[in-house]
């Protein structure tokens, strides 16, 4: 297992500004860091992988939705849409040297139509993941769906339904990210469900309940981290928790986040308390 952290610590809107956290997440053992991907366009993809490879970090991509690029839309024009810019995402990760996507890619964030999951949806986006297996195998990337919690999303919650999800999609390349955040509010267990999910874990978000320090709050990840063991996970542990900073106001954190946590706190003592558990 190695160690990576999401930009989210800093920003959602990456730009050459950040450029300078790739060295310095190496000099401190870090070695990935996940990208979020808001919209393909916005991101300098030349400058990020050249920093990429002159860092030696891995690339990760996260990708949140938009809220008109919808996969569980009944409107058909706007299910193709998502199939569309899924296959913009795919391209662009790998044009930065990245593998895995992760993220709830399965609609947008705080889509809510007033009813439960129905067959048509599920239908409409095991389609569309399926129609997007060829160029997944093209550019040998990954795509891991992330389950997150009933105020963000009723489509897919808890590991068994992500889980549940991939095998209806039935490719080798489509599995789970647990994010720990999320999995902390739906599981019963979180060091079960990854039990359950075994090889098709393809990706863990590591999270403190309140997205602050790791190990401060009260996840369980020296439970989590054995579990890993148990299945054999080789995958990533990627930090994700949010930190303040007064000259980021495109930060998570920068409305709630505790004002004593930088984003460096978030990276650098998340990694060293991480470290400490793989001992």
């Amino acid at each position: 297992m190695k160690i990576g952290v999401s930009a989210l610590a800093w920003t959602t809107r990456l730009n050459s500004s950040h450029l300078d956290l790739f060295p310095a997440l190496r000099e401190h053992g870090i070695e990935a860091l996940e990208i979020p991907l808001f919209d393909p366009a916005e991101l300098n993809v030349a400058a990020l992988c050249h920093a990429f490879h002159a860092s030696g970090l891995t690339p990760t991509v996260c990708a949140i939705l938009p809220n008109a690029i919808n996969p569980i839309s009944p409107d058909a024009a706007e299910r193709s849409k998502a199939r569309a810019y899924l296959a913009q995402c795919i391209e662009t990760a790998a044009e930065m040297g990245a593998c895995l996507i992760g993220g709830p890619v399965f609609a947008p964030n705080g889509y809510f139509p007033g009813h439960r999951r129905n067959q048509d949806e599920w239908t409409w986006a095991v389609e569309i993941f399926q129609s997007l297996r060829e160029l997944l195998d093209t550019y040998q990337i990954t795509f891991s769906i992330e389950p997150v919690n009933r105020s963000e999303s009723y489509f897919l919650n808890t590991g068994a339904k992500a889980k549940a999800f991939c095998e209806a999609v039935d490719h080798p390349r489509v599995g789970v990210t647990i994010d720990t955040f999320h999995a902390n509010i739906e599981e019963k267990n979180i060091a079960q469900t990854v039990l359950s999910l075994g090889a098709g874990l393809k990706h863990l978000h590591a999270s403190e309940n309140d997205r602050g320090l790791l190990g401060s709050g009260h996840v369980d990840f020296p439970a989590i981290v054995a579990a890993l063991r148990q299945i054999d996970y080789d995958g990533l542990l990627m930090i994700e928790g949010f930190g303040y900073s007064a000259s980021e106001p495109e930060s998570l954190g920068a409305l709630w986040g505790d004002l004593l946590i930088s984003p460096e706190d978030i990276a650098y003592r998340g990694a060293e308390y991480l470290r400490g558990l793989l001992i």
